[in-house]
């Protein structure tokens, strides 16, 4: 693929190889290669700016025409899309296909989901002759930096409502995905996009950052590690008006309880736990299971782990999961193994690197004694943890043992147990009954605590893209002079 950042409606070629990504089952095989250039950080704010009242001009509908454009634009090109995400992330056909299918349906419930009516105007009457307004208005230029476990999705699902809104947007992909990025941006100038609403711009943390601060930046909307998102946090300390939209990750857990029905538990934490390679936000890292079915558990979840089909995702044999996305990602992955071994922590299945090429991984189980005084990071991979629990209170203690609390899940049959869980857990999204990994596009996502800063996307993604601006509006003739202040009418006429 060639190289190119996309500023004010043009293709602005990257020559070099200085930035590269590879397919993770195949790292001989390129994708994208390129040289960034600081400089377009600049050009791409410039050209948004120039464009963005232009935008908001054009109304609701002008916006939404654009939007649906897009909408039948990837779903002619889903499979071509597809392809491109297994290449470059390594993800099943099944789950990249999903993906793609994700895109269209994003613009379906931008324009018509229950987030629409959130920043929807409405008027309120404040006295006989007096009424109040509320309208919204999009901030401006918006910089969406975007994660490689979802290249495509997260940030599409920041990019449809941000342009519904009425702001421009500067979308920088993460780096390693830059051609799912690209690709994605290709198919919103394809869409009919107007010259400088959609920028682009490739590199790593140090364009990041310069995206993030820039002054003609109104706000940043970043799917990623708490680590990074605190660095956004800190870099944008000096300037509080610029809107900041956090979606970081997860140290999730799951509650299984003596009553669960066990092999909806069992295979829900599985997919849960090692969906994606283990590299969503939402996968299952840590479970608390009830110690009259832990034995049970432990053994079917273990066999799970075991039989997971790892492979090729490219392969025309179905596998479960592909490679995660680099050699240096797994090898995080088996350092964080072993750190759970020297603390105590027994290995039942381990994660084990595959012979051959590409990041492969097999999925793993460790059982440790307690989540309360034990680590408390994120293991981006296909590892998960669990401990025995006596009942719902010390279960609910040890799943609330985590300064995360983005997604967790309960497992009863009982539903005053996820009730309870419901009033104690502080996350954003608690399922009763199936896993931490799967969400709606019809209801919010996102979490509290270094999971997330109040400002949950899918449904409620509106929220962040725009500002409320109240008016009140007198259609009497005359004002009420009020007490202690005198008036003449004869004042008007010298």
């Amino acid at each position: 693929m060639n190289a190119w950042d996309f500023i004010d409606g043009q293709a602005v070629p990257l020559s070099g190889d200085t930035q590269q990504s590879r397919n993770p089952m195949d790292h001989d095989d390129c994708c994208w290669s390129g040289t960034p250039d600081a400089t377009h950080v600049d050009a791409a704010v410039a050209a948004s700016h120039g464009a963005q009242q232009r935008w908001w001009d054009e109304g609701p509908e002008g916006r939404a025409d654009v939007l649906r454009s897009f909408a039948k634009v990837v779903t002619d090109r889903r499979d071509q899309l597809a392809e491109l995400v297994v290449r470059e992330v390594g993800k099943t056909r099944g789950e990249a296909r999903a993906e793609a299918a994700a895109l269209a349906a994003k613009i379906t419930i931008t324009l018509d989901g229950p987030g629409a009516a959130r920043v929807a105007p409405y008027e309120v009457a404040v006295t006989d002759t007096r009424r109040g307004q509320c309208v919204f208005r999009p901030h401006g230029t918006m910089a969406v930096i975007g994660p490689f476990n979802f290249p495509m999705h997260l940030p599409n699902g920041q990019l449809a409502p941000a342009l519904a809104a009425g702001n421009t947007v500067i979308f920088k992909p993460s780096e390693q995905a830059p051609a799912c990025g690209q690709a994605l941006i290709e198919c919103w100038h394809e869409a009919g996009a107007p010259d400088g609403v959609i920028g682009l711009v490739h590199g790593g943390g140090d364009i990041a950052g310069s995206l993030v601060t820039h002054l003609g930046v109104h706000g940043v909307l970043f799917t990623g590690s708490w680590p990074v998102g605190r660095r956004i946090l800190e870099s944008c300390l000096d300037d509080p008006g610029r809107i900041v939209a956090l979606e970081l990750g997860g140290n999730n857990p799951a509650i299984v309880l003596d009553d669960a029905d066990l092999q909806q538990a069992v295979i829900e934490c599985a997919r849960s736990a090692f969906a994606t390679a283990g590299q969503r936000c939402t996968c299952t890292r840590r479970i608390c299971v009830h110690e009259a079915v832990a034995d049970r558990f432990i053994s079917a979840l273990s066999m799970c782990a075991s039989t997971t089909l790892v492979g090729d995702p490219a392969s025309s044999e179905p596998v479960f999961m592909g490679p995660i996305i680099s050699l240096e990602a797994r090898a995080r992955v088996l350092a964080a193994q072993s750190a759970l071994a020297a603390a105590g922590g027994r290995i039942i299945v381990p994660c084990t690197p595959m012979d051959g090429p590409g990041a492969l991984l097999t999925p793993g189980v460790v059982e440790v004694e307690s989540f309360l005084r034990g680590s408390d990071e994120e293991i981006f991979g296909p590892l998960v943890q669990v401990c025995r629990v006596r009942d719902l209170d010390e279960a609910i203690a040890e799943a609330a043992a985590t300064r995360y609390g983005l997604a967790a899940a309960v497992f009863s049959g009982d539903r005053e147990a996820y009730e309870l869980a419901l009033r104690r857990l502080r996350v954003g999204c608690l399922n009763w009954n199936t896993g931490t990994a799967g969400a709606s596009s019809a209801l919010p996502f996102g979490g509290v605590g270094r999971s997330g800063n109040h400002r949950p996307a899918a449904a409620f993604a509106s929220d962040f893209c725009a500002y409320p601006v109240a008016s009140l509006m007198e259609q009497g003739g005359s004002s009420v002079v009020p007490e202690g202040m005198q008036w003449d009418d004869r004042w008007l006429s010298r």
